[in-house]
């Protein structure tokens, strides 16, 4: 689970004056989370090479295999099935 956190300082700011903004419809995605099957997907929708594939998946398994970082800040609260790990751009 995930806690939503609040940013006070945020809450005075409204929509940019001039009215112009991004779109915020993004292009083709990937499903949410990091496994072998959406690093295949990612890999397919970028048209990659296979040598290109096999060196995301063994990235994969080894970022699998480490253990989180205790040194640095508190990171047991990321949901890694909860990001997008590929959105193209519109």
């Amino acid at each position: 689970m995930t806690d939503t956190v609040s940013h006070p300082e945020l809450d005075g700011i409204g929509t940019y004056e001039y009215g112009w903004h991004d779109s915020s419809d993004a292009g083709e995605t990937a499903r949410r989370g990091l496994s072998e099957e959406v690093v295949r997907d990612i890999s397919a929708k970028k048209n990659e090479p296979e040598w290109m594939l096999e060196l995301r998946l063994k990235g994969l398994k080894l970022f699998n295999r480490k253990p989180m970082p205790q040194w640095g800040s508190d990171l047991s609260g990321i949901d890694f099935d909860n990001i997008k790990y590929f959105v193209r751009s519109t």
